[in-house]
């Protein structure tokens, strides 16, 4: 049965990525969530998704200059117990992201958090950044799902992510077809499809067994899940 996160938690009705969103998901159903990961200038591991919080560049700050609604890594995972959480590493080469840690650090310091934490059977990673996929392979037995961003070629990454160990690949719904799932399978590898929120495509994903969708209409996807089965 293809698995249902919420994104960003229950977000079309609560901030993202806080704590309310995460267990706002849990109340209507979700399997699980996603949330993003950041570390700020301290080491600590914050959730959000954009690079600033308000005009705060997150990665010069310390996790008590930021707004208060802002969690942290472990309390996002103490909030969630019993779901699954896909923590998505913010670790980007890109103009608009203010750091970009090429070592692995960001990488070790998550994994390292999530099994102190004790929540680690319950994770799955993911990364639009492969070098931290990679990373995250070397040091976690959990999965790692490298994310295909909309004009990546979905089957080259399938072939890299098998080459390197990694678990699956996380791709954009627009790139899924029924060719796809089948060479996922046939290379051993996890589909787990972003952001898939219009009733078709739901309808379509669950169809093709996909392993999990990120949505943000959580509701409208356990429907329809129940409506395919």
């Amino acid at each position: 049965m293809t698995t249902i996160l919420a994104h960003r938690g229950l977000h079309e009705r609560l901030r993202e990525n806080t704590i309310e969103a995460f267990e706002a998901a849990r109340v209507v159903g979700a399997d699980g969530v996603e949330l993003d990961v950041r570390q700020t200038l301290a080491g600590e591991l914050v959730v959000h998704h954009d690079p600033r919080v308000g005009a705060l560049v997150i990665a010069q700050h310390r996790a008590s200059d930021l707004a208060s609604y802002v969690p942290t890594l472990a309390a996002a995972l103490a909030a969630t117990t019993g779901l699954i959480v896909n923590v998505e590493v913010k670790n980007l080469l890109e103009p608009n992201e203010p750091t970009y840690d090429p070592s692995g650090d960001i990488a070790r310091r998550v994994a390292a958090a999530v099994e102190a934490s004790g929540r680690a059977g319950d994770v799955i990673y993911s990364s639009f950044d492969f070098a931290t996929c990679a990373a995250l392979a070397e040091v976690t037995t959990r999965p790692v799902g490298w994310l295909l961003d909309v004009a990546d070629d979905p089957r080259a990454g399938l072939e890299r992510a098998a080459r390197a160990g990694l678990a699956g690949v996380n791709p954009y719904v627009g790139l899924v077809d029924a060719d796809l799932v089948a060479m996922a399978r046939g290379l051993g590898l996890a589909l787990n499809v972003w952001t898939v929120n219009a009733p078709g495509d739901l309808a379509a994903m669950f169809d093709l067994g996909v392993d999990a969708v990120i949505t943000d209409v959580p509701e409208t996807a356990l429907a329809l899940r129940v409506a395919s089965s």
